[in-house]
């Protein structure tokens, strides 16, 4: 377990289960002839810990992430208090354990792999969330960029003064690249969702999500819906995240343009949140889904679109295991291989990165590009604001030039808000009594029921965004005192401060080109189409392309699905109570 997150920093916690689904599967159905049952004991470990070896102990529970996401017994917005695997050390483990694959270009532009001879060798990729460049711009300090901060961990993953200084191999990544190019194919493909834009548009093989459309962009709240309110699960949105959408992108094509396994590609997110190692974790995000498709033969159950993510915090300790002084490494980007497909090339890699708009907010703007991508669709419309019964409660109308609401959404931050939503979509049951009303879901003092009169509600668990997601650099990190200097310990005041550093660091990015007033697209061409400074036709072209490279079906790679976990716990008593006496022995399971 890493050492920089405990429940007790956990200010989004619901609450904690005492019984453990994998304890029940893993106790023996008759005690050992030769032993006396009172005097078993179990032991619980996680992942990557050593199992104890003293005497009279019988065999570990063992306990995944996969476990975790299979049961209800906890339920919380960050479980990856019981991951391990996936952490700063795992990943200078799979360093020093695979030798990095190199690219070889011939005169052509023909891209090939050396180093297939040695079998543990692998190709290293890694993806950089917006949110975490801005946490790391600000904890720089002086007036540092979004990214420029970037550059510094391009520089960490992949320069040679990084963490391939001080590894066995000296392996490194061979691309860095940024989730904000994943992130504008997300919301273009959220936008045709929510609009129901099907004329020539990718839509889901499986059933369409029912209105209100909720983001599932944020693994924490996917998780809970999923838990404990499997009724919401119609409702949310079938596109993938950028950190799934990037993962799939990279596996699918590099293992088709290199004739390489996807097992043999190892692609490393740098994420602002704990709940992105739990989405990692899926298994619909697998090769399971796509493999098929693709021709690769029968798919290797395991074999993830994101094989590890790490927080923010986390690529201070990165640097630290590796003797690195990150805040030393240069601004400067190191030089990138050009990818493999020209054409993905300029959508990985633009000339031009365009700056996040702040009415987008800081958690991607999916709700901000839907509001905008209406708006172009009724001239003269206005969008109207109005606040809710606080700041992470916001809702929006598109009203067009006679007055009327022509769409209706809103945005709901933080668990607090978030209970209330989806009480308001909790259907009524039928009543049991002859004549009776339903009852049940949420009711104004009038008896009828509130519902939700929207198309269109962004969803994320934590309050004021991603740039506050829990695995982010905070003011209280000891590596922030020491660079502040602050005389005591800082409170939510000094919080509140900082959080205003990172959201300015976030919006912090090179203004866009423009021709004659007018923005140019990322490729330099004039764009006559541009939705919040996005071309939705570059974007569907570039999709289109990547499905026939790949000779996968755009549908299997840009949508996922979810399902209702059900846990065994507590339906036999039998095992109720041998759950809670293993918990008491293990100090109540946490």
């Amino acid at each position: 377990m890493s050492a920089i997150l405990s429940v007790d920093e956990l200010n989004d916690f619901i609450s904690p289960g005492v019984a453990c689904i994998k304890p029940v599967e893993t106790l023996p159905t008759a005690p050992p002839a030769s032993s006396d049952p009172q005097s078993l004991e179990f032991e619980v470990i996680l992942d990557g810990q050593q199992q104890s070896t003293s005497s009279g102990t019988a065999a570990p529970a063992q306990i995944s992430l996969t476990d975790c996401l299979a049961c209800s017994g906890c339920v919380t917005s960050a479980e990856a208090v019981l991951v391990s695997l996936q952490s700063h050390a795992e990943v200078l483990s799979m360093l020093d354990a695979a030798p990095s694959l190199k690219l070889v270009h011939d005169d052509q532009g023909r891209c090939t792999v050396s180093g297939l001879e040695n079998p543990s060798s692998k190709l290293f990729i890694a993806s950089v969330s917006p949110q975490t460049r801005a946490s790391l711009a600000a904890a720089c300090g002086g007036g540092l960029t979004e990214q420029e901060a970037g550059r510094m961990i391009e520089q960490l993953l992949m320069g040679e003064q990084g963490l391939a200084r001080g590894g066995k191999h000296g392996s490194s990544f061979t691309w860095v690249v940024d989730t904000n190019t994943a992130r504008q194919a997300c919301l273009v493909l959220g936008s045709d969702e929510v609009l129901g834009l099907g004329e020539g548009r990718v839509q889901p093989v499986n059933n369409m999500p029912t209105q209100p459309i909720l983001t599932s962009s944020c693994p924490g709240w996917v998780c809970y819906a999923e838990k404990t309110h499997p009724y919401v699960l119609p409702h949310l949105s079938r596109v993938k995240s950028p950190q799934a959408l990037m993962g799939t992108l990279l596996k699918t094509t590099l293992s088709r343009l290199l004739g390489i396994s996807p097992d043999r590609i190892w692609h490393l997110a740098v994420m602002p949140c704990f709940d992105k190692k739990l989405e990692a974790s899926r298994e619909e995000l697998t090769d399971a889904v796509w493999a098929a498709d693709a021709g690769t033969g029968t798919p290797k159950k395991g074999v993830r679109d994101v094989d590890c993510v790490i927080t923010s915090k986390e690529i201070f300790m990165l640097a630290e295991l590796r003797g690195v002084d990150f805040f030393g490494l240069s601004t400067s980007a190191p030089r990138q291989p050009p990818f493999p497909d020209p054409v993905l090339q300029r959508f990985l890699f633009p000339a031009k990165r365009r700056n996040q708009h702040r009415d987008a907010g800081t958690s991607g703007g999916n709700l901000h590009f839907i509001l905008h991508d209406v708006q172009s669709r009724h001239p003269g419309s206005q969008i109207r604001t109005t606040r809710g019964r606080n700041a992470d409660v916001v809702e929006y109308a598109v009203i067009n030039p006679s007055g009327d609401a022509v769409f209706k959404a809103a945005r709901y931050y933080g668990f607090r808000n978030i209970q209330n939503l989806v009480r308001k979509l909790k259907p009524a049951k039928p009543s049991r009594m002859p004549g009776g009303k339903p009852f049940g879901s949420a009711r104004r003092p009038t008896g009828k029921s509130t519902g939700l009169d929207f198309a269109y509600v962004e969803v994320m668990a934590c309050p004021g965004g991603c740039t506050n997601g829990g695995g982010q650099i905070k003011v209280d990190d000891r590596v922030i005192i020491d660079r502040k200097e602050f005389g005591e310990k800082p409170g939510p005041q000094e919080q509140k401060a900082w959080l205003a550093e990172v959201d300015e660091a976030y919006f912090s990015a090179d203004e866009p080109e423009s021709v004659n007033g007018v923005d140019a697209e990322v490729d330099g061409n004039l764009s006559i189409d541009l939705v919040a400074g996005i071309s939705p036709s570059h974007i569907r072209d570039t999709l289109a392309h990547w499905a026939d490279i790949t000779g996968i079906r755009l549908d299997r790679l840009v949508y996922t699905s979810y399902r209702e976990v059900v846990s065994d716990v507590g339906k036999s008593q039998s095992d109720t109570e041998r759950v809670v006496q293993l918990s008491s022995k293990i100090g109540g399971g946490w």
